[in-house]
Order: structure tokens, then sequence, then C-alpha cells
């Protein structure tokens, strides 16, 4: 998933399956949510029934996660540093989900495990995606010409190229680099 110009924080979420038998996982940035996966039948025992851990990296992907390369990193901000700050991770020791306990208060900052996303989250989530995903590889048909499991497909396909750029990215950047020629200033 390509992404532009948005805050750095990060925070992903693993809920276990409950009684109702739904699991999911999301990303945050900045206590927005940016994606949820939903477990489905077709994704099998694949997740999230496997062990999972957290890891931070910090590398260079401005040669094609940023609108194939045309944003390239400025290294006189270097050196870049990662850090975890009252890191909280929501989540069980590998093994059978009905042995998880999960927490019962609704005040939990991103929810608790099988509760439903909240309707003024989800607007959250629409709107950042719309205003800075530039490609979604569920939508890449090119690369990708059968839906993989982990997605679902939706009405946001429309917002989408058969390449799995999406429209309205493509029409800003478009914008943006016509005001910039005609700037004095480099970017």
């Amino acid at each position: 998933m390509g992404f532009n110009r948005f805050p750095k924080t990060h925070l992903v979420e693993v809920e276990q399956p409950s009684a109702r038998g739904r699991a999911s996982c999301r990303f945050y940035i900045d206590d927005t949510p940016i994606r949820e996966m939903v477990r489905t039948e077709s994704m099998g025992a694949q997740f999230p029934s496997k062990p999972m851990s957290l890891y931070a990296t910090i590398w260079d992907g401005s040669s094609w996660a940023t609108s194939g390369g045309r944003y390239k990193v400025d290294y006189k901000y270097a050196p870049y540093v990662a850090e975890f700050a009252d890191l909280a991770l929501r989540g069980c020791a590998a093994g059978p989900a009905a042995a998880c306990a999960t927490s019962g208060g609704d005040d939990d900052a991103y929810g608790h495990a099988a509760a439903a996303m909240p309707p003024a989250r989800r607007s959250a989530m629409e709107a950042f995606r719309a205003r800075y995903m530039t490609y979604g590889y569920c939508y890449d048909r090119l690369r990708y010409p059968a839906p993989l499991p982990e997605c679902s497909v939706g009405a946001e396909a429309a917002a989408f190229l058969p390449s799995g750029d999406a429209r309205a990215a493509l029409h800003r950047h478009g914008r943006r680099s016509r005001m910039r020629r005609g700037a004095d200033f480099a970017v």
C-alpha cells in the first residue's frame, strides 16, 4: 500500500477471534486506522493464527514507493532514528485463540479483541485513504489478476486504476508537479 506525505507514527493492532469468530488486524498512523484486514475463510489458517512479531526498519523505498520514484529521500535530514515509547502491544502468546484474554472496556484507545470498528474510526480511515493512498496492491489487477485472500475489494476499487494506482493521487501529483516547475525554488 503506498501513501504519500503522512504522519509517521505507526501502530499495528491484532485482534484474535472471539466466540463470534471475528478476527482482524488494524494498522494505525497517529491514532487513525489506515487499514483493516478481517480474517476470511479464503485465508485459511494463515492469519492471524500464526505467531507475529514487531520490528522497525528505516530504508529508502523512494525508487518505488513514492509514485514510481518521483519523490526522493532528502538525506540532509539524516540521521534517521526510530524508537518505541510507551509501546503497548495487545495480543496473546502463540496458541489457541480461545486462551486469549480480552479487555472488556469500551474506552480502550484502539478497541478490544473482536470489537467492530466504530463508525467514527471507519470514517477517519476512509478519509485518510482517500487523501493519502497512492497505490493499493489489492486493486492491482495487472500484477494480481486473481484477488488475494486478505483483500476485500469493495466500493473503494473504483478509485483505482488497473495498475493499483489511485486515480485521485495521480491527478493531485500532476497538478503539484506543474506548480513546482514554475517555482523559484528547488524541491
